[in-house]
Order: structure tokens, then C-alpha cells, then sequence
């Protein structure tokens, strides 16, 4: 595997026509493409792209939660970076931020869990011993970078008291 990167950056990408919505910016819908495929390109990188399904396994997502920070328009380029936040046997936890890729601005970040699947059973498994060596190397390049505010918030409504 080659060396890792901190954090590991996808892009850029520029946001098309198509995925305008009627407000006139980027539709929610599409910052989750774009988030998917950089962890698509993380997850290749450690030995989990579309051939490691050849193996009869594979990895389903638990839970997702995105954060809109600022908009973007078409022809927007953007520019993805991918980092674990921690993993186990069977999960990995993981966070994505979404930068204008010319401004350098942050409009939005992810935060997701997955989990490794028996696909012969449709259940969850451990990681083969040469894949969590990977997750591991990849964690380890990333745990030394500053916690985003993001990462573990709930959503709900806040009330001002009194």
C-alpha cells in the first residue's frame, strides 16, 4: 500500500448544472455524491474498491450525518478530505470535509460509521487481518489532526432559556 496521506483528499470535482436546485445552489442530495465518491476513493486506497467484492465481502454504511456550511453553486470546483476517526474489527467511523477547491472555504462535512459485511449471509464480520493492517496505517496518519467541531453533534432544535 502506498504511503499515507494526511488527510487523504479527493478532487477536485465541479458542481454541474444538473445538480442545481430551485433555490438556485447546490442541492443537498448531490453533497453526498460527492462525498461518496471520495470515500470511495479512500476506501480503493485501503483495499476496499469494487474488486474486493470478488471476495464475497464487503462494507455496508450504518449511519451518515452531513453538515451544510455554505453554499455552492454550479461550476464550483470542490475538493474532498477524507480522514479516520477511529475503527474497529468490523467498523470503521470516518469524517469527510468539503472545500471550495479555489476559495478554500469550508461548505460542508460529513461524518458516517460503516461496517464490514459477510455478503454469503448478510451479516457483519471482521476485517481480514491485511485490510485492518491498512484501516490501522490509515488512522494512524490521520489521529494526530485537530478534531473537527462537527464531529459527534447531534441535531435537534436549541431553545434559548427563560
Amino acid at each position: 500500500m502506498p504511503d499515507q496521506v494526511a488527510p487523504f483528499t479527493c478532487g477536485p470535482q465541479t458542481i454541474k448544472d444538473e445538480w442545481i436546485d430551485y433555490n438556485g445552489h447546490f442541492n443537498m442530495g448531490y453533497y453526498g455524491v460527492l462525498f461518496d465518491i471520495c470515500a470511495d476513493d479512500a476506501f480503493e486506497f485501503i483495499g476496499l474498491g469494487p474488486q474486493y467484492l470478488k471476495t464475497g465481502y464487503s462494507f455496508y454504511t450504518l449511519e451518515a450525518h452531513i453538515s451544510y456550511l455554505r453554499e455552492m453553486h454550479a461550476g464550483d470546483a470542490v475538493e474532498v478530505k477524507f480522514r479516520i476517526l477511529d475503527y474497529d474489527a468490523k467498523r470503521i467511523h470516518y469524517f469527510e470535509e468539503m472545500y471550495h477547491a479555489e476559495q478554500g472555504w469550508l461548505a460542508a462535512t460529513l461524518e458516517g460509521i460503516c461496517i464490514h459485511v459477510d455478503m454469503k449471509v448478510k451479516k457483519s464480520a471482521p476485517f481480514p487481518d491485511n485490510l485492518l493492517a491498512n484501516i490501522a496505517a490509515m488512522h494512524d496518519a490521520h489521529k494526530g489532526l485537530e478534531a473537527p467541531p462537527q464531529v459527534g453533534r447531534k441535531i435537534g432544535i436549541v431553545r434559548k432559556s427563560g
